[in-house]
């Protein structure tokens, strides 16, 4: 394949801890040495891409560059006899995005590990509907399934509004649980409603009513997206054998506890990773979304934008002002 030319963003250090981002024109020669070149069709914004854009190191490394951990388009040129030429594959994790060229430009190049076929009955939008933040919340939903079941458990989910957080409610919600959303926003009360929530808390006046390390026991499993006071909170207020999955830190990477919800009530705590895990396990979590995962309504929590329009999205993530996913077309 020749060297083709296509629009990214691109994030340049114009000066020490200083970061521009605009619209530029690329050329897959500048694209890294891999087995697969994949035209983007689709990707979506993601709290880490913020961080990428507005230059965090601990992220990316070297500038410039083009964030973006979700991608999905089809191969043009291939090195694998598994990927040939024009299959549609999902790519997100591992370092795309990070310290590779990611999907917020027209073409990425990554090794053939990074890639997972898309599943038939999943649209190329709807796999970026869900990007890594589905993902996330699918690993979470597997966890809980396999702990404790969700089908007529009561499940609390914080940070409700954002990427994780509403496909969480929602996927929760479709799979039988009785959803509360904790949230700061007071806006959101019709979104949430809509996405599947049954009942909708203030997370400062929720963090508010908890006294002492272990308080009433209110639901039986949860999604914390937030960490800090949030999931100080709702460690204290699981039922008996609750089951509680954090997989972010929004609110800080810090946590105050007591071991009473473990001692007490047999409480668990699991940790959950997207970006690093095999791409077996990712394979099966995109195919419980093409089948028995596979939600109606997708669009309803989604806004689409171009390059272009993504500029501002990226700001507005940091302020915490997202709500639903937002979704690049290309």
């Amino acid at each position: 394949m020749k060297n083709v030319s296509f629009k990214a963003i691109v994030i340049e250090e114009i000066a020490t801890g200083n970061f521009s981002r605009s619209v530029q024109e690329r050329s897959t020669g500048d694209l890294p040495e891999a087995d697969l070149t994949i035209r983007v069709e689709y990707s979506s914004l993601n709290y880490k891409d913020a961080l990428s854009a507005t230059g965090n190191k601990g992220v990316t490394r070297e500038y410039p560059h083009t964030p973006g951990i979700d991608a999905t388009g089809v191969v043009k040129e291939s090195s694998s006899p598994d990927f040939p030429e024009n299959t549609p594959v999902i790519i997100s994790g591992y370092d795309l995005g990070m310290n590779t060229a990611g999907g917020f430009g027209e073409y990425i190049r990554v090794p053939v590990v990074w890639a997972v076929k898309r599943p038939e009955n999943l649209t190329a939008k709807e796999s970026m509907i869900l990007g890594t933040a589905g993902f996330t919340a699918g690993l979470c939903v597997k966890a809980l399934e396999e702990k404790s079941g969700v089908k007529g458990m009561k499940a609390v989910v914080s940070g409700a509004t954002g990427g994780v957080g509403c496909i969480a409610v929602k996927l929760l919600s479709h799979l039988g649980a009785e959803v509360t959303a904790l949230t700061g926003k007071r806006d959101a009360i019709s979104f949430l409603r809509n996405i599947g929530a049954a009942e909708i808390l203030s997370r400062t006046e929720f963090i508010e009513s908890i006294r002492g390390p272990i308080g009433k026991g209110m639901w039986d499993i949860a999604v914390d997206v937030a960490g800090g006071n949030i999931l100080s909170a709702i460690l204290a207020s699981m039922k008996y054998d609750g089951t509680v999955t954090c997989c972010g830190l929004v609110d800080s990477p810090s946590f105050k506890a007591s071991v009473f919800p473990f001692i007490l009530r047999g409480n668990s705590l699991i940790g959950i990773d997207s970006a690093e895990k095999p791409v077996h396990e990712k394979e099966d979590i995109w195919e419980r979304f093409s089948k028995d995962w596979q939600m109606d309504g997708l669009d309803d929590i989604c806004h689409t934008v171009n390059l272009d329009g993504m500029l501002p999205e990226i700001d507005k993530i940091l302020a915490g002002g997202q709500t639903g996913r937002v979704v690049l077309e290309l």
